[in-house]
């Protein structure tokens, strides 16, 4: 099922963005913790989700911006996030 609630792909980008900064690399899959409504977050139920990348070009260029930080890498993202989606895994 491919990700379209606005709020939900904010934290999808985010999330992807800390993923390559700490692998110093593009992931194709990550984990995002489930929502509980207004309860506890048990970080241990988490979400899979695949990341698809359009383009080669896009993740070559993703991955260029990785080792200048975080900031180009999130301007990076914020500039190709219309060829970035999210699909949850069941």
């Amino acid at each position: 099922m491919k990700v379209t609630d606005p709020e939900k792909l904010a934290l999808l980008y985010e999330r992807f963005k800390d993923v390559c900064l700490v692998e110093k690399e593009v992931w194709k899959e990550i984990f995002l913790p489930r929502d509980v409504g207004q309860g506890m977050v048990l970080t241990r139920v988490q979400d899979r989700y695949d990341v698809v990348i359009e383009d080669d070009a896009i993740e070559t260029t993703i991955e260029a911006n990785i080792p200048l930080g975080g900031k180009a890498l999130a301007a990076a993202i914020q500039q190709y996030r219309d060829s970035i989606s999210f699909v949850k895994k069941a």
